[in-house]
């Protein structure tokens, strides 16, 4: 994110910041234009937009919270409604690969080889994926870009404990 705001700084365009953690170098006075110490989500992030009026907006570089947030300000229109352009990476590419198995279905249309995997909502689910694919197995959490949850199960008892502690934040796992 600091990168980014370095970069946009030396080709003179304005940059707003909302991040609710001022410990972090970003929000630094050098850095952003203006900072908004607000929680990154769509009701704080729609009201930065209508008092600042932004042309566009940056998603991938505030973690998962910023592309969920992201992701509600499209879906609820907010975006369109203040003609705000996403910049970057675009917004079908984020929604995509927030959907573990959708991207694995997309990357398999375009003939890209992916492991053989379901994406599970419940622990009786992913053990019977489990069962059917073979141990080792890999979990993913869905709507997780970082990772989170993820882990290799060698047996039962290790998927129990990945897949409870995954679906504990994601509604999602993909089986591996």
């Amino acid at each position: 994110g600091s990168q980014a705001i370095k970069a946009l700084k030396e080709e003179k365009v304005k940059t707003i910041l909302v991040n609710p953690n001022i410990a972090t170098i970003q929000t630094s006075e050098f850095l952003a234009d203006k900072v908004y110490f607000l929680p990154v989500n769509k009701y704080f992030v729609e009201k930065v937009i209508e008092k600042e009026k932004p042309d566009g907006i940056l998603l991938s570089f505030g973690g998962q919270t910023a592309l969920n947030c992201g992701i509600d300000l499209y879906k609820s229109k907010v975006l369109e409604k203040y003609k705000v352009k996403i910049l970057g990476t675009p917004i079908s590419a984020i929604i995509l690969t927030e959907d573990r198995e959708k991207f694995a279905n997309f990357l398999r249309k375009i003939n890209i080889p992916t492991p053989k995997s379901h994406a599970a909502k419940n622990l009786g689910d992913a053990i019977k994926y489990a069962k059917n694919l073979g141990f080792p197995i890999m979990v993913r959490s869905g709507f997780a870009l970082g990772g989170q949850g993820s882990g290799v199960a060698k047996n039962l008892l290790e998927l129990e404990e990945i897949v409870k502690h995954a679906l504990s934040f994601s509604p999602q796992v993909l089986i591996e």
